[in-house]
């Protein structure tokens, strides 16, 4: 059985494949950000210290935000 939600913005129905869907996607793409961001610095011969200090901001954003879907996933299944 699909559980599905309806959004606020525009009436679309969000359902759990769709939250588990961006999850995985939100994983790949912080994997990639890290991964990119590390052998372009290495490139340049940037400390990896500075280069993490530089990218943190953006992967707490990120963090964040698969945090807030697994919740949101949480609600769907029952499970808090």
């Amino acid at each position: 059985m699909t559980e599905t939600v309806k959004s606020n913005s525009n009436n679309a129905e969000v359902t759990l494949e769709d939250i588990q869907e961006l999850i995985q996607e939100f994983e790949l793409y912080r994997a990639r950000l890290v991964d990119d961001t590390i052998n372009t610095a290495k490139k340049a011969k940037l400390s990896k210290q500075k280069t993490m200090a530089k990218l943190e901001p953006e992967l707490a954003k990120i963090d964040a935000t698969i945090a807030r879907l697994r919740q949101q996933v949480a609600i769907f299944t029952g499970n808090s």
